[in-house]
């Protein structure tokens, strides 16, 4: 065979090997452009207000409008959310700017200290038909109460019960009746014997708590009007609770990931929607994390595939009044979120990958190894083993992951995940 025709052949294999590499890099970036486009809607962004007047609340919602599309009014016990001119010109001046609103006027009874004291003497069905009449598709529902799994996690039910405990067995009520149980639990439990369930202290939460114990949510549910909070743990029994929209508090010294694992699979077998909102890292100034950070928090929400995404701007000055807590930096992270989900390749992570699954209403805290069940329990001998796959799960899959319990209502299997790990499985 001549050179030519030898250095010929050469060529030719060289060109169809470098036409398949080619084409195996352009039908890689096909499937990875078809999972970067595909599933990631996009969310709710914005900030939730806690200033004190309409002006404050005007400036933010004129700073931020351009790459927001929410603002949530979470002034609580204010004067101002009590202020019915003032919540109608702050929704209104927001609606008009292209936002949709989220209202939190902050208490969970319509009635206290004999006083009316919630959205000003209007039933709920008015309030309902009013405000969509008002504000239409852009009135996304109520804000009630707050962080109601974090604080059964974090109550001093220890105390509490060194003062009522004996008291309990009189108390003609529901929920007193299950924390007496609870109650006797505790007194028969042996030195270093901790329960085999906690089904119990699940009963008392999601009925004696939410359920029945919530008249507001309960109200708010009747009226049809979507329920929001935000909270730290025990997402999956809020959801059972009965609550429309939780929000995962990101910004603390807490895994991000594992938080979004923990909202996301409880969202997903519930069929709920979900989302984050940013809270405080620091106690005192800064307050928020820095905006890199942030930035970078947020990313990972949406990726995984958030139906909100919210900022809490709020802090309070040396005088104890209420002062933003968002510097330059952390509008500058909006914006560049903004649009990035308009114009960026963001990977879709959204899909059911993996899920962990736990033990039926086993209420641990996860924060730390350490972490309450139930807030009435120290950890026992299955939280090392959870925290141990947790681990290893979130290593491998990190926004992919979900994290889920065992409930014949929400079985598993409904959500066609690629692979399912339980607790107590050796996991490699």
């Amino acid at each position: 065979m001549s050179n030519f025709k030898r250095a010929r052949k050469y060529l030719i294999a060289v060109f169809l090997i470098a036409v398949l590499a080619v084409s195996v890099l352009a039908l890689q970036l096909f499937y990875l452009y078809q999972r970067q486009t595909t599933g990631l809607s996009v969310p709710y962004v914005g900030i939730a207000f806690c200033g004190n007047t309409t002006t404050q609340a005007k400036t933010q919602i004129d700073r931020a409008k351009s790459y927001t599309n929410l603002f949530v009014l979470d002034t609580g016990r204010s004067d101002l959310s009590r202020n019915q001119s003032a919540v109608y010109e702050i929704c209104d001046y927001a609606v008009n700017s292209g936002l949709s609103v989220i209202l939190n006027l902050g208490i969970s009874d319509p009635h206290e200290n004999d006083s009316v004291t919630w959205f000003w003497e209007q039933s709920l069905d008015d309030v309902k038909r009013n405000w969509t009449e008002r504000w239409g598709d852009k009135f996304l529902g109520v804000y009630d109460n707050d962080e109601p799994g974090g604080i059964q996690l974090d109550g001093d039910w220890k105390g509490w019960y060194a003062q009522y405990g004996k008291y309990l067995s009189q108390m003609d009520h529901p929920a007193m009746d299950n924390l007496y149980k609870i109650y006797l639990k505790m007194l028969d439990a042996h030195e270093g014997s901790l329960p085999q369930d906690y089904d119990l202290e699940a009963e008392f939460f999601v009925k004696d708590v939410l359920v029945d114990g919530d008249p507001g949510l309960a109200a708010l549910k009747n009226s049809g009007i979507t329920t929001f909070t935000s909270d730290y743990g025990l997402y999956w029994f809020d959801y059972l609770g009965d609550y429309d929209v939780l929000l995962a508090q990101i910004g603390w010294n807490v895994s991000v990931a594992q938080q979004i694992a923990l909202i996301k699979g409880a969202a997903r077998l519930q069929e709920k929607d979900w989302g984050i909102i940013v809270t405080w890292k620091y106690g005192d100034t800064p307050f928020l994390d820095s905006g890199d950070q942030i930035y970078s928090q947020m990313i990972t929400a949406y990726q995984a595939g958030a139906d909100y995404i919210v900022i809490f701007d709020y802090a309070k000055d040396n005088n104890g009044n209420s002062a933003h807590a968002m510097l330059d930096e952390h509008y500058d992270a909006l914006e560049r979120l903004w649009n990035d989900m308009h114009t960026g390749a963001l990977v879709d992570l959204s899909g059911p990958e993996a899920a962990l699954v736990l033990p039926a209403n086993y209420g641990w805290g996860m924060r730390n190894p350490d972490d309450t069940i139930w807030g009435f329990w120290p950890a026992d001998e299955k939280a090392e083993v959870i925290g141990e796959a947790m681990s290893k799960l979130l290593a491998k899959y990190g926004a992919e992951l979900d994290i889920v319990y065992e409930d014949t209502a929400y079985p598993v299997s409904k959500a066609g995940y690629g692979a399912v790990y339980y607790w107590n499985q050796t996991i490699r």
